[in-house]
């Protein structure tokens, strides 16, 4: 029982500090100290990598097992804290609005339980503390430097405020959108409001692209399947009685399905196109580089489910339309993401957002458990059938 009050202590002063002082996308280097000094503290081998952030170690039982990865994003937002915590920011304009020094905190202590039982596991784990989750492609940056490579699976969380501390979000399939944003330009003839028939209108344009763009949800997707496609800035004309020779707009689409996100491009393409004809103007049409949908493998999910089940209060959780990068780990190895409760009175990205640091034991012991169950798994996939006797 000490040991556990010991642990619990250690790891709330960890996370406090953490959260005092949070560090933006590829900037997380005093977070990397840190973390490379808790897991040095902890006998724990670090992996070689060519990233300035983000750190990378191995815990190994048997050297003929198989190899998991478990995955925590360590960075924060550019955002001023609005809270009341006496372990509030210290760094102005920047904060831990998303808890990912929840996730940093729960894998450490989940690292030090696995160092705990290192014999006895049934192969190795690879601790992926990732940097620059919100902004940098630090899940791409991740698989380029090599920090996949050998894994069978890969296992991680996102603490979820409407959850209850003390309940885990599972399940397979979709459960977080693939995030696409898009800016599209139309390019007319400005000229004077009283005289619209020497211009080309990219107002009427711009209004016509807006209504047309919110049929391709309702009647190219699916109802079984959710989508969202949303037209978030207008800007275009500055003068009451001029119309504009340019109006841009700015949004989002987010899908849970591949076929899907392929099949909103194309028609959100199409659209464009035909307008310009319609309304005689250039159209042009820039996708930013989104992350894509975090899908959970049915096997794993199943394996990591059945391990939780009996020890804590396991849900279908709801899908959530945000994002998360973690989905790039799961286009090269089977992946299960899962949330967990943080009873949190504001959501992610608030500036009065917090979580409830009681919920970091129950994803340290999710870790934990789930690190087991997988690794016995594909350990006990590898076994050869035993041969039948001879009958002869």
């Amino acid at each position: 029982m000490s040991q556990i009050l010991d642990e619990e202590t250690t790891y709330l002063t960890l996370f406090k500090t953490l959260h005092q002082h949070p560090e933006r996308s590829l900037h997380e280097h005093e977070t990397t100290n840190l973390i490379k000094k808790r897991l040095q503290d902890l006998s724990i081998s670090l992996r070689e990598s060519h990233l300035e952030t983000g750190v990378f170690a191995d815990i190994s039982g048997d050297p003929d097992g198989p190899a998991i990865g478990l995955r925590a994003d360590i960075d924060a937002l550019p955002i001023l804290e609005q809270t009341d915590l006496p372990y509030k920011s210290q760094n102005d304009g920047v904060m831990h609005a998303c808890g990912h020094d929840f996730h940093t905190t729960a894998l450490l202590w989940a690292a030090d339980l696995l160092k705990q039982n290192q014999p006895k596991l049934p192969g190795t784990v690879r601790l992926i503390f990732q940097p620059a989750e919100e902004a940098g492609h630090g899940g791409l940056k991740v698989v380029n430097d090599g920090q996949l490579k050998g894994l069978r699976a890969v296992i991680g969380v996102h603490n979820k405020p409407d959850l209850p501390v003390g309940t885990i979000g599972i399940k397979s399939g979709p459960l977080m959108a693939a995030c696409d944003k898009f800016k599209v330009t139309f390019h007319g003839i400005g000229g004077h409001a009283a005289i619209p028939e020497r211009t080309r209108d990219a107002i009427v344009a711009a209004s016509s692209f807006i209504q047309t763009v919110q049929s391709i949800v309702s009647r190219n997707i699916t109802p079984k399947h959710e989508a969202v496609v949303s037209v978030t800035s207008i800007h275009g004309g500055d003068v009451w009685n001029v119309l504009p020779e340019a109006v841009e707009l700015l949004g989002t689409v987010r899908t849970f399905y591949d076929e899907d996100r392929v099949l909103i491009i194309d028609r959100f393409e199409a659209i464009a196109a035909g307008l310009q004809h319609a309304y005689n103007v250039q159209v042009q049409v820039e996708w930013g580089q989104g992350t894509p949908s975090v899908f959970n493998n049915e096997t794993i999910a199943k394996i990591i489910y059945d391990a939780n089940k009996a020890e804590t209060n396991v849900v279908t959780p709801d899908l959530s339309v945000a994002g998360d990068d973690f989905s790039c780990f799961q286009r090269e190895v089977p992946g299960v993401f899962a949330f967990i409760g943080s009873n949190g009175p504001e959501d992610w990205h608030h500036p009065a957002f917090r979580v409830d640091p009681a919920g970091i034991q129950t994803a340290a012991t999710f870790y934990y458990r789930s690190a087991i169950a997988v690794l016995q798994a594909l350990k006990d996939e590898e076994r050869p059938e035993p041969s039948l006797p001879d009958e002869r």
